[in-house]
């Protein structure tokens, strides 16, 4: 009979050295020496920003309109009747200013799944956008609400203010790092997939429908 005690301690050996290598400290150094020579700040003025989120948006299929301050809830209700909506989910903290009173607006933090599909679609806010990759980052915050309401709803009204648009994906993680340990969604266009025979199927991750109304 072959004695393999030897070679059995010295691949345990071997296994407890890259275990004892992944103490919480030493992961910590492991990762601040990654060499990061990628572009984390953006070069994009203002308007360059805005308009290269806009742009990327529409690319994914989603429909954008620029709006103002003064001019957000009207076109908050001409979105919503466009989609021809009854009634709309709100996550807790949407301002009340966001909805008019003839919108029937429902909080919906804590409805159920089943409760949550029966509304025609989502108003929220974000808390960051990506220009240069379109996408929304949502958050489990006041005027976001749990990653459920971005999920179920067939269609999503989403309100992004211009200073909330950045131009790159670092930038974007800068502002998360304040909030990072949040349920956070990651959004780029309405949910789409495809099968083996690249049939492209709307609505099976997310809403089929994103409207984004950016506010400058």
């Amino acid at each position: 009979m072959i004695d393999t005690s030897a070679s059995r301690e010295a691949i345990l050996s071997r296994i407890r050295g890259l275990q004892a290598r992944t103490r919480t400290e030493l992961a910590a150094q492991e990762y601040a020496s990654i060499a990061r020579g990628y572009r984390r700040i953006g070069s994009l003025k203002a308007d360059e920003r805005l308009d290269m989120f806009e742009e990327r948006l529409i690319e994914y299929d989603a429909h954008v309109h620029r709006v103002t301050q003064s001019t957000l809830a009207e076109e908050v209700v001409a979105a919503i009747s466009r989609r021809g909506a009854q009634r709309i989910a709100a996550p807790e903290g949407i301002p009340a200013s966001w909805i008019a009173s003839a919108i029937p607006a429902i909080e919906a933090d804590l409805l159920s799944n089943v409760e949550l599909d029966r509304f025609d679609g989502l108003i929220s806010g974000c808390t960051v956008a990506i220009a240069l990759t379109g996408t929304i980052v949502l958050q489990n915050a006041p005027a976001q609400g749990p990653r459920k309401l971005s999920l179920i709803p067939d269609y999503h009204l989403c309100v992004v203010f211009a200073e909330q648009i950045v131009e790159t994906v670092p930038e974007a993680f800068d502002r998360l790092a304040a909030t990072a340990t949040l349920p956070t969604t990651f959004i780029s266009g309405p949910s789409a997939t495809a099968d083996i025979e690249m049939t492209r199927i709307k609505g099976v991750h997310g809403p089929r429908f994103l409207e984004v109304l950016i506010v400058s």
